[in-house]
């Protein structure tokens, strides 16, 4: 169901303080570029890189506080940034490798049967440190089934989806050194589809992920945080958000052509 009109104010506000809270740590670039301030003017090239930056840090500034605020609605534990752990075991580690090999020579790519392979072999050899695991989204469900969410920039690469596959069966493998028995998801988001109204169609993504069960783009991920409908609120508490913070928006640059 859609958000209700207090829900959509409190994430219109959430939106706001994190916009805020940007510009309080937000340092622009030093650097003297005077052709592009004689073009330009320096409040648009401040707003350009204030625009570069935020892009950057979009996702834990801006997505993780507001997705975490839409989760509480359906989920009854939820954090970002959370600490994992970092015990994994040595059969568990070679079980993934094994796992990254067959995907790299053409191996068919079946979620269900990976997250059970590293169950099965993730209390098993020896004890292994890794660096602490941290994960951006979690959830744990009223039917305690857990979600783990990678939020991800909205282009990833080849290389980059390689490297989000080999951490998802990570934290299934040191998730379940820590409770074998748990229903757990790992999968990445992305927060919005560029390539609207066609599907989102990143071929990298073809070989390496279970695109059913590993992949949620756009509304299918804010819907399933709370409930269908909540992608098109969204946007609608965006552009709330940004009509009412123009004013100080345009104060904030303002003051780069004094």
């Amino acid at each position: 169901m859609p958000l209700s009109k207090k829900h959509k104010e409190h994430i219109t506000e959430t939106i706001k303080v994190c916009l805020r809270n940007k510009f309080v740590n937000y340092k622009p670039e030093t650097e003297n570029i005077p052709f592009h301030y004689r073009l330009l003017g320096k409040d648009r090239m401040a707003l350009f890189s204030f625009l570069q930056s935020l892009n950057t840090t979009f996702g834990i500034s801006i997505y993780e506080p507001v997705a975490m605020e839409l989760a509480k609605i359906n989920f009854k534990e939820v954090h970002t940034q959370f600490k994992l752990g970092n015990l994994i075991t040595q059969d568990a580690q070679n079980e993934i490798q094994q796992i990254m090999n067959d995907l790299s020579v053409g191996g068919e790519v079946n979620k269900v049967e990976e997250t059970e392979r590293i169950r099965i072999v993730s209390q098993s050899g020896a004890e292994n440190k890794l660096k602490s695991v941290k994960v951006d989204l979690f959830l744990l469900s009223k039917e305690n089934e857990v979600f783990m969410f990678d939020l991800k920039t909205v282009k990833p690469n080849k290389g980059d989806f390689i490297s989000y596959k080999r951490n998802m069966l990570e934290w299934l493998a040191v998730y379940f050194y820590q409770k074998p028995k748990a229903k757990v998801n790992t999968l990445i988001s992305i927060p919005y589809n560029p390539y609207e109204p066609k599907p989102y169609a990143r071929w990298t993504m073809k070989g390496m992920l279970d695109l059913n069960k590993e992949v949620m783009v756009a509304q299918e991920f804010w819907d399933f945080l709370s409930g269908t409908g909540t992608y098109n609120n969204l946007l609608d508490c965006f552009e709330k958000a940004g009509i009412e913070l123009r004013p100080e928006i345009d104060d904030y640059f303002a003051k780069y052509n004094k």
